[in-house]
């Protein structure tokens, strides 16, 4: 358990620094520049990644069982992850209303994702891993607003092409990934 808490405190640690350490942030860019920021950031994040899957790996061979969650959560959890690759999504293709109306959808996203897995899952390991994504996605999805509405950031408007392919690309990858890849990738078939 030790592995995959520091693993969370490392990667969300880095994905973290605009919240607790914005002038920090910024001195290290001017200093660093933005391709040596990208990367120093980037090695950081891998390494806290690469620990936070080893450590849930481990975790998940003797997991502690805080509860178990009725059969009808998965259910649940099936439709907040959809939504949650739907809000992805809508982080990367351009002028989508998803993105115009709610601004930082990638946040959105992790909050679904990491709620869907909560009501699922009722381990020591998943209680860690996946409330550790909620409460920071909460707290840096409020942060984001706030230093959008002090530099007065604006989005463009959304399509409704741009908007119907994110839904399209976002369901569908949700299919991929629910039915085929989280089995392959993970070891749990959430359909079964």
């Amino acid at each position: 358990m030790t592995i995959l808490v520091l693993g969370l405190l490392i990667f969300l640690g880095v994905h973290s620094v605009r919240i607790v350490a914005d002038p920090w942030r910024g001195a290290m860019l001017a200093r660093l520049g933005e391709n040596g920021w990208k990367g120093l950031y980037s090695l950081v994040a891998l390494a806290g990644f690469a620990l936070l899957v080893w450590g849930y790996g481990q975790a998940r061979q003797a997991p502690v069982v805080l509860w178990t969650p009725p059969a009808a959560m998965r259910h649940l959890a099936a439709l907040l992850t959809a939504i949650a690759f739907v809000f992805i999504t809508a982080a990367y293709v351009p002028r989508n209303g998803i993105k115009a109306r709610l601004h930082h959808p990638m946040l959105l996203g992790v909050k679904s994702w990491a709620l869907a897995h909560l009501l699922a899952n009722g381990t020591l390991a998943d209680v860690l891993l996946f409330g550790g994504f909620l409460v920071w996605a909460i707290v840096d999805f409020a942060s984001a607003r706030r230093r959008d509405r002090a530099s007065g950031t604006v989005y463009p408007p959304g399509t409704a092409s741009g908007t119907a392919i994110t839904v399209a690309v976002g369901l569908a990858a949700w299919a991929a990934f629910a039915f085929w890849l989280h089995g392959m990738l993970i070891g749990v078939r959430p359909f079964g």
